[in-house]
């Protein structure tokens, strides 16, 4: 009912090259679960100007990923009993 099939380009890995992230200079805040879909956007967002017309695909994949980051906190808390 209304769902669509996870991306599996959207997951979020628990590996991530914090020296990429370095490289990158993404701020530590947003060096989490989803950083490695973040240089990409930023290397999208960078070559285009930041256009908002550019990039869709990068971005969607990106905000993707954080939802289900998101989600995977919210049942680790239920399953935790808080």
């Amino acid at each position: 009912m209304g769902g669509h099939a996870r991306n599996p380009e959207a997951e979020p890995r628990k590996d991530q090259d914090l020296a990429a992230m370095k490289a990158a200079k993404l701020p530590l805040a947003f060096r989490d679960t989803c950083g490695h879909l973040l240089i990409d956007l930023n290397k999208c967002r960078r070559a285009n100007y930041f256009n908002p017309n550019q990039c869709g695909h990068e971005r969607h994949t990106y905000e993707e990923c954080e939802y289900y980051a998101w989600m995977e906190r919210v049942e680790t808390r239920k399953a935790a009993g808080k």
